[in-house]
C-alpha cells in the first residue's frame, strides 16, 4: 500500500474523497486529510507519504505553494491536483513541480480511478517491483542504504550527511528511519559502535583509549560509559569476563 494524504478546503469534497472511494483496491492507504497546505506540511515532516492528493486553490497555503516547499527535499512524492480552474498557469505551475496529473471538479470516479490506477503502476515501476519479482519497496531501499552508511562509517556518521545521501531532511530520514528499523538513528549508531568496540576488545592488543577513538569517542571516559551502559559492564570487565585466563592465570 502506498500512502496517501488528501488535501482540500472544501469538508464535503475531502471526506467524499476519504470515504467514498475505494482506494485500498487501487493500492492506496489514507494517512490524513487536511483543509490547506500548511497543515500538510507539518504533518508530511513526520509521516511518510508518497502521494498527495490536493486542491490547487485554498486558504493559508495552496497546493502548488505546497509542492513548492517538498519538491526539494521530498523528491519522491508524487502530486495529483485538483482543481475547478481550467486555468492554465495554475497547470503549469503544477506540471514544473513534477505533478503526476490533475483532475477537474467537478471529479468523475472513472477519472480518478483511472488516475490512481496509472499512479500505481509508475510507483511500482520506480521501486523495481513486478508481479513476478517483489522488489524492496523504496523505504525499505532507504533503510538499507542508511544502515550500511552507519556500520561503513560509524567513527564520523552523522543524521546530517545520511540524509543528504538519500536526498531527504534530516528530520523527515530521523521519523523515517525510526517507523521502519524500530530505532532511532542515533540508537543504531551507538549500537553499532558498541559491536565494533567489542570485537576490538577480544584482541588484547588495543588500549581501551584505542578503542574509543576508533569507534568515535574523542573522550575515553565517555566510552567506558557507554559502554557499560550497552553491556552492563566496564570494558575491563568485559575483557576479564571474556578471557579471565588472561588475567587471572
Amino acid at each position: 500500500m502506498y500512502s496517501l494524504i488528501i488535501i482540500d478546503d472544501e469538508l464535503n469534497i475531502r471526506e467524499g474523497l476519504t470515504h467514498l472511494f475505494p482506494w485500498d483496491k487501487v493500492g492506496f492507504k489514507i494517512i490524513g486529510q487536511f483543509s490547506n497546505g500548511l497543515q500538510a506540511l507539518d504533518f508530511i515532516k513526520t509521516h511518510p507519504t508518497d502521494v498527495i492528493l490536493t486542491d490547487i486553490k485554498m486558504p493559508v497555503m495552496t497546493g502548488i505553494e505546497l509542492s513548492n516547499h517538498l519538491v526539494k527535499d521530498y523528491p519522491h512524492i508524487k502530486f495529483v491536483f485538483l482543481t475547478g480552474y481550467q486555468d492554465f498557469s495554475y497547470l503549469h505551475t503544477a506540471i514544473i513541480n513534477h505533478a503526476s496529473d490533475y483532475l477537474l471538479k467537478p471529479i468523475h470516479y472513472e477519472k480518478l480511478y483511472a488516475c490512481f490506477e496509472q499512479l500505481k503502476i509508475t510507483l511500482d515501476q520506480e521501486n523495481h517491483v513486478t508481479e513476478a519479482i517483489q522488489g524492496q519497496p523504496y523505504y525499505d531501499k532507504i533503510i538499507s542504504t542508511i544502515c550500511s552508511y552507519i556500520k561503513e562509517n560509524f567513527r564520523s556518521a552523522t543524521l546530517e550527511e545520511a540524509a543528504i545521501l538519500v536526498n531527504l531532511s534530516p528530520n523527515y530520514l530521523s521519523k523515517l528511519f525510526k517507523d521502519k528499523a524500530g530505532t532511532s538513528f542515533s540508537d543504531y549508531l551507538y549500537e553499532i559502535r558498541m559491536k565494533e568496540a567489542a570485537k576490538m576488545l577480544d584482541n588484547i592488543q588495543y588500549k581501551h583509549y584505542e578503542i574509543a577513538y576508533y569507534v568515535g569517542y574523542d573522550n575515553p571516559k565517555n566510552f567506558s560509559r557507554s559502554f557499560k551502559q550497552y553491556y552492563k559492564m566496564t570494558p575491563t570487565e568485559y575483557r576479564e569476563k571474556k578471557y579471565p585466563e588472561r588475567f587471572y592465570s
